[in-house]
């Protein structure tokens, strides 16, 4: 027995790593799915934000013209997206990509199809909703700013509490 065990190595383990079912809102939709979009915000505000970086780096870290930062944010929201897809962990779906958290080294992620459109979509929505100018302004007192701008905020997609109405109200929607 123990000249069989000395040379041979230990047995390979193997792990199943399912892929992340998806609805069909989630397959076929135009729009982002409701439990992504603080994932697909945060997503955005970085590409924003890095773009925006790269553009001043290039001309010394000053201030960009108007025309420069149109230019930039318009390319920033164009982008591929390619990059970003849709992963499990724990049961729950989360957007993964840069500049979002790594929440699983070992995960499978589904990306392609609807989901750079999706976002594409929702940038171009960002900047349309809060103005180049804006966007810009904010960048400038730094990330946390921009990502408190376009994801927190009262009517973000990240904002806490976003739980719908209060229970009473749900009740008296469902007597009528």
């Amino acid at each position: 027995g123990a000249a069989e065990s000395c040379g041979d190595p230990p047995p390979a383990r193997s792990r199943s790593i399912p892929a992340p079912q998806l609805s069909t809102e989630e397959q076929l939709s135009p729009h982002m799915p409701e439990s992504l979009l603080c994932d697909a915000c945060q997503a955005i505000a970085f590409q924003i934000e890095e773009q925006l970086s790269r553009a001043e780096r290039k001309v010394g870290r000053k201030a960009l013209k108007e025309s420069d930062y149109v230019e930039v944010l318009e390319r920033s929201c164009s982008q591929g997206w390619e990059s970003y897809g849709v992963h499990e962990l724990d049961g729950e779906k989360r957007l993964t990509g840069p500049g979002l958290p790594r929440q699983e080294p070992m995960s499978v992620m589904v990306s392609g199809g609807l989901w750079p459109v999706r976002l594409s979509k929702m940038c171009h929505g960002s900047v349309g909703e809060r103005g180049e100018a804006q966007i810009y302004e904010t960048h400038r007192r730094g990330p946390a700013a921009l990502r408190e701008l376009l994801c927190h905020g009262d009517k973000g997609p990240c904002a806490r509490g976003k739980a719908g109405p209060p229970a009473p109200l749900k009740a008296l929607q469902n007597e009528l």
